[in-house]
């Protein structure tokens, strides 16, 4: 997203106090350099091998890093609990920590959980065994924990959205409106006259403008499906999608404020295919979850990306020594246990040098957004692949050591990048089949292409170079300063998500664009999706019948969010018990109108929903024709 949305959003002013540790302490340990001067916050050396123990057992927080959370666990990947052993903590001011040793549900290693947080600032050293048998292997590393940009907070709550004040009430021309559902009033969509026919069904979660945000389905031709208005006003969700979560299809959105029970950070919500919340994941280690990315993985476990803001000396980079960072990273979490089975942080393994920005405006109320971590991809080979705005690069990430392996663009690419191949500011970085790599290339902002594209690069891994084979700019031409996504369907076919540009679209291999629509002016939304989507609600059809002027009356039905439905059959006559069944209509949109001929005011309905087959689906209640 833009850089200057994040810089507003990564912290607020903030002083080189935290935990109730004076800077003067910190300076005598030698963690500082000076009481004038905040703390390093990358490691002596960058790219160190997170596999220990003979490569068997991947731990984080990273070996010799200095940007671990106060409130972190320590994670043990790649081995059996059984295996872990004699888990020692300890800080260098807080001392020897107890805890517990928690298992992942995968069987495959554990995290030892502290009995309390981690002073700012401080050195924790680790000691443990792996038990092979009869033999014991003993490994340790250390790591610095780091000062948080915002005194006392948990997490900086780094946004990636713009915040404003709560939305007013659209104009009736920017939203939709329904007789049946006048709760709903998601934003107009305007599909282009000459492409009209999406593949599948289109997932996003409109945003930005004056009205109701939440994520919203839309049917292939651009019709409303369902749509879940956010509350309170304001609240935004993004990445909405369908995922696999214990075997079933499922939806997920990242929302910022998600409440439950005392908790009103954001957090990541997993919908049934009744809409019903069954699972909301939280972030670990004392951080807030960012929209960026969200992926479910087998076994039930996830990504997720993280922003959090941490004080930091960025005179080596031409900042301020008294500034702070925009710590970038990934976690990969075990759904069910909720623990961290791995985090990965940019600062660790990507020096601060390789950025397209400045650091000289940077400050503790705008922390340098140096990496913008904005999507991870899990690879074939296990590895991943992660996406860097601010750096204009990807990097291929081992899984097993954290180390990156290679880089694709930006100012050290380890491959030499054709005509038209290079990025800027790009989002979604997603491997495809034959060691492809497609993109959403924003170019902008500030801009560095004439307009956004969607773009697919070929690897050689043999003479390290990239070349652009596939490119798809939008007519007329659109410039995206943020988000934005390109979804590679089955068929070949992109499903393009113009993020701030509020476009989204599909196009063939060929070329030939099938759909094409807008969000109002204003409006906007991250990234845009296109899957097979099967819902059927709890809640019953929505129902409202008016009389006419000229007689008879009108029903108009809907339901939010079902998909079976084929048509509707409305019931009517004098009185609840003494209802009629009409012809079936088909249904027409998301609200369908039923004519009534000869009911009057007074009068009651009920509708029927209807399956291909002619079944009954789902019934509304009974309601009265209004006059």
């Amino acid at each position: 997203m833009a850089r200057g949305r994040s810089r507003r959003l990564l912290g607020a002013a903030g002083a080189l106090l935290a935990a109730g540790v004076a800077v003067g302490a910190l300076a005598a340990t030698g963690e500082l350099s000076s009481a004038a001067s905040a703390p390093s916050c990358v490691p002596p050396r960058m790219n160190v091998s997170a596999a220990l123990a003979g490569r068997r057992v991947t731990v984080s927080p990273q070996p010799e890093s200095r940007d671990a959370s106060a409130e972190t666990q320590i994670s043990m990947l790649g081995v059996p609990a059984r295996e872990l052993a004699d888990v020692t903590v300890t800080g260098s001011r807080t001392g020897r920590h107890a805890g517990r040793l928690e298992a992942y549900s995968q069987g495959d290693g554990a995290s030892f959980l502290p009995d309390r947080p981690f002073a700012d600032g401080e050195r924790v050293r680790v000691r443990a065994q792996l038990r092979e048998g009869a033999r014991s292997v003993p490994f340790a590393w250390s790591f610095t924990v780091a000062v948080r940009d915002v005194p006392g907070a948990h997490s900086s709550a780094v946004g990636t959205f713009k915040r404003k004040a709560a939305p007013k009430p659209p104009p009736p021309s920017q939203y939709q409106s329904y007789r049946s559902a006048p709760s709903l009033r998601p934003p107009a969509i305007t599909v282009s006259s000459s492409a009209r026919d999406a593949t599948a069904d289109l997932f996003l979660a409109p945003y930005m403008g004056n009205g109701q945000y939440g994520p919203m389905i839309l049917g292939a031709h651009g019709e409303l499906v369902w749509f879940e208005p956010l509350h309170p006003a304001g609240t935004r969700a993004g990445d909405f999608r369908v995922q696999r979560y214990e075997g079933k299809r499922v939806l997920t959105w990242w929302q910022d404020p998600l409440v439950t029970g005392s908790v009103h950070s954001a957090g990541v919500v997993i919908a049934d295919s009744s809409y019903r919340t069954i699972h909301v994941v939280r972030a670990g280690n004392g951080y807030q979850p960012d929209l960026h990315e969200f992926t479910i993985e087998p076994h039930d476990t996830a990504v997720i990306t993280v922003y959090d803001a941490i004080e930091c000396n960025l005179s080596a980079v031409g900042g301020p020594r008294d500034g702070a960072v925009a710590d970038t990273l990934l976690q990969e979490l075990d759904l069910k246990t909720g623990l961290v089975r791995y985090e990965w942080h940019s600062l660790d393994h990507v020096p601060l040098r390789y950025t397209y920005l400045t650091a000289a405006p940077s400050s503790l109320a705008q922390p340098f957004d140096y990496f913008h971590i904005n999507s991870v991809d899990r690879q074939r080979d296990g590895d991943l692949l992660v996406d860097s705005r601010d750096t204009w690069a990807a990097y291929d990430v081992d899984a097993r050591t954290g180390q990156v392996r290679w880089q694709l663009g930006g100012q050290r690419s380890s491959f030499k990048l054709e005509p038209g191949a290079a990025t800027a500011w790009q989002h979604d970085a997603l491997a495809q089949a034959g060691g492809r790599i497609t993109f959403f290339d924003n170019g902008a902002s500030p801009k560095e292409h004439s307009q956004s594209r969607a773009i697919e690069v070929a690897l050689d891994r043999r003479a390290m170079t990239a070349r652009l084979v596939r490119e798809y700019e939008h007519s007329p031409p659109l410039v995206a300063d943020s988000q934005g996504n390109v979804q590679t369907l089955a068929n070949g076919d992109w499903v393009v998500g113009w993020g701030e540009a509020g476009y989204l679209s599909e196009q063939t291999p060929a070329g030939e664009v099938l759909f094409d629509a807008h969000l109002p002016s204003g409006w906007e939304s991250y990234r845009t999706f296109a899957e097979p989507w099967r819902g059927r609600p709890d809640s019953p059809p929505a129902l409202a019948a008016q009389a006419g002027a000229d007689g008879g009356a009108t029903a108009y039905a809907s339901w939010n969010g079902a998909t079976e439905v084929a048509s509707w059959r409305a019931l009517a006559g004098p009185s609840p018990a003494a209802l009629a069944a009409g012809a079936p209509v088909a249904k027409s949109g998301f609200e369908t109108a039923i004519a009534l001929p000869g009911l009057a005011a007074g009068a009651y309905v009920r509708v029927q929903a209807l399956d291909a087959a002619g079944a009954v689906i789902g019934s509304s209640r009974v309601v009265r024709v209004r006059g």
